[in-house]
C-alpha cells in the first residue's frame, strides 16, 4: 500500500487494525501507537513490543471496535473489526 495513504488512513482516532499480505493482522490502538517511514511501518503493541512491517504488504486498514466481554472482568476488553 502506498505510504501516503497509510499515513492518511492512520491519521485519524483509532483503534484500527492493519492486515499484511500473509494474513497477519496487527492492532494500532491509537495514532501515537505507530510510526510510519518511507521504507517501514512501526506498530507498537499493548506491552511496548514492536512489529516492523514492509508498506508494500499493507493489504487493508480497518477500523476495529472495542469489544466488552459478557463473562469477565470490565477491564478485559479485545478489539474486533468493525461491521462494514
Amino acid at each position: 500500500m502506498n505510504v501516503e495513504t497509510i499515513r492518511k488512513r492512520l491519521s485519524k482516532a483509532g483503534p484500527f487494525l492493519v492486515r499484511t499480505s500473509d494474513g497477519e493482522q496487527y492492532t494500532v490502538a491509537h495514532p501515537g501507537s505507530v510510526m510510519v517511514g518511507r521504507h517501514n511501518l512501526v506498530i507498537e503493541d499493548e506491552k511496548g513490543g514492536v512489529d516492523i512491517i514492509d508498506p508494500l504488504h499493507v493489504v487493508a486498514i480497518r477500523r476495529a471496535a472495542i469489544a466488552k466481554p459478557k463473562n469477565g472482568p470490565q477491564g478485559a476488553h479485545a478489539l474486533r473489526p468493525t461491521p462494514r
